[in-house]
């Protein structure tokens, strides 16, 4: 055994996630274990010719840690959807059993001469490895694999920054791009050198020519901290207008329901259904980035928002996760999260958990929630019966079809706030303005007319309550 490969198979002592026979299966260490089904089926060039892009030929690698080898598979797939997904043709997929991620490459010394074979044989320009990779490793792994490496984060800011339409939107993606890259400059060479003004072609450079200066590296981290500071700026400004359009919301007290979930789950498809608000829908993952908010009534007339959200993904980036903190605001400040989950994804119980961890993360873990089970139509009914042994608070639905969305509607409905102050009143014929006011913003409970006026039994918000007092009558027996 060489030293490349006792280094590779070395167990510290001190790790207790070992299986019970106290070492890992000596096929899985020894071994690359290639992923059925990895390669991108191409019908059509055309299907990605809209892209305008060059079509990366890639290889995609993980290290499965913990958890079943179904675990790792699936979650390598859902690295193959992002990377078609950013416009990819994926050549081969390969998962790799270790302990621990190898802090020098990733998939560990003795390893990274088979991937680099695999490259070569496929005639792959990138690999994109399953995890959040250091700077180190990305350079080991470039220089031993001699084509470009890059990690899942790097992928999904990727695709968001392909995505994004809206001034906010880019921003926010150009920031979080920054916020990634900023930990990971690396400079070499000449690019490390001094830098100084002036005629410094002579030998000790003359007046001006003297002292520290400011290499290359420093002088990218100085661009890129001024560009941060320029985009929070205009982040910020962007964001009071959007503070201000959800407060005008809330001081009219009108309740309003977020549309959150993982990425590809149907949650435009089910605003559509719900609102008819004809939002981009898009076979993709994350093809919505900027929330499209639209008002919805209740059966009984009482009026409340749907907002269509960015969707969640395992192992979002963190630096992503801030720099869309005030549109996944939206879900926040809402009263109540319709949470759309795949049901015919193969693990929807994982999702669930990866779209919960980004609700802690924004401190929407306390919202009432709604487990909405989409694409009904096409799901297996086992998988679908497990979520909801798992969901009491849930209902299944077909954006599609339109299979369960009446019962959908019922749920959210059941579940919005009530407003706060209960009145009686006697409100006359020529107020008739203020009646309606009542259908629209709060519950009626009971309505009848006499010769005066309309009487009504309702619960209300506190300004409409108000307005009401003049007109308070004893309630009815």
């Amino acid at each position: 055994m060489n030293e490349e490969e006792r280094y590779i198979d070395a167990v510290p002592d001190d790790v207790d996630d070992e299986p019970l026979t106290g070492e890992l299966d000596l096929e899985d260490r020894a071994a690359l274990r290639r992923v059925a089904g990895m390669s991108t089926e191409l019908a059509d060039v055309s299907e990605v010719e809209y892209r305008q892009l060059r079509l990366e030929r890639v290889v995609l690698a993980g290290v499965w840690t913990e958890g079943t080898v179904e675990d790792a598979e699936n979650s390598l797939t859902e690295l193959k959807l992002l990377a078609e997904t950013a416009g990819s043709q994926v050549l081969d997929g390969l998962l790799q059993r270790r302990k621990r991620p190898d802090p020098a490459t990733y998939v560990g010394p003795g390893k990274v001469a088979e991937l680099r074979s695999i490259v070569d044989a496929t005639g792959a320009d990138t690999v994109i490895l399953d995890g959040e990779l250091t700077p180190a490793q990305l350079r080991n792994l470039e220089d031993r694999i001699g084509v470009k490496v890059v990690d899942r984060a790097t992928l999904i800011l990727d695709i968001f920054a392909q995505h994004a339409k809206s001034r906010e939107g880019k921003a926010q993606v150009e920031l979080a791009q920054l916020q990634y890259l900023n930990q990971r400059l690396r400079g070499w060479g000449g690019n490390l050198s001094r830098q100084a003004g002036g005629r410094v072609g002579a030998q000790g450079g003359g007046i001006g020519g003297r002292g520290p200066g400011e290499t290359k590296l420093e002088t990218d981290r100085r661009r890129i901290r001024t560009r941060m500071a320029r985009l929070r700026r205009d982040l910020a400004q962007l964001r009071q207008t959007r503070d201000t359009k959800r407060q005008t919301r809330q001081r009219g007290e009108i309740p309003s329901v977020a549309i959150a979930g993982y990425t590809n789950a149907g949650k435009s498809s089910l605003l559509n259904r719900l609102t008819g608000a004809g939002v981009l829908v898009e076979d993709a993952l994350f093809a919505t980035l900027d929330p499209t908010t639209r008002r919805a009534t209740t059966s009984d007339g009482r009026v409340y928002t749907l907002t269509d959200t960015v969707g969640f993904v395992r192992h979002l980036p963190h630096d992503l996760v801030e720099a869309f903190r005030s549109t996944l605001e939206e879900v926040t400040d809402s009263d109540l999260v319709v949470h759309v989950v795949d049901g015919a994804h193969p693990d929807p119980v994982a999702q669930i958990a990866a779209v919960r961890q980004v609700f802690e993360e924004i401190g929407a873990s306390e919202v009432p929630e709604i487990v909405a089970v989409n694409k009904a139509d096409v799901a297996d009914p086992l998988v679908v019966k497990a979520v909801l042994l798992r969901e009491p608070h849930a209902v299944v639905v077909s954006a599609r079809t339109g299979e369960g969305v009446d019962e959908l509607r019922a749920l959210i409905e059941r579940d919005l706030p009530r407003p706060a102050y209960e009145v009686h009143v006697l409100v006359p014929y020529e107020r008739g303005d203020l009646v309606a006011k009542v259908h629209q913003r709060g519950e009626v409970l009971g309505q009848a007319h006499n010769g005066t006026g309309t009487v009504l039994h309702a619960r209300v918000p506190g300004d409409l309550a108000g307005r009401l007092e003049p007109y308070a009558v004893a309630p009815t027996a």
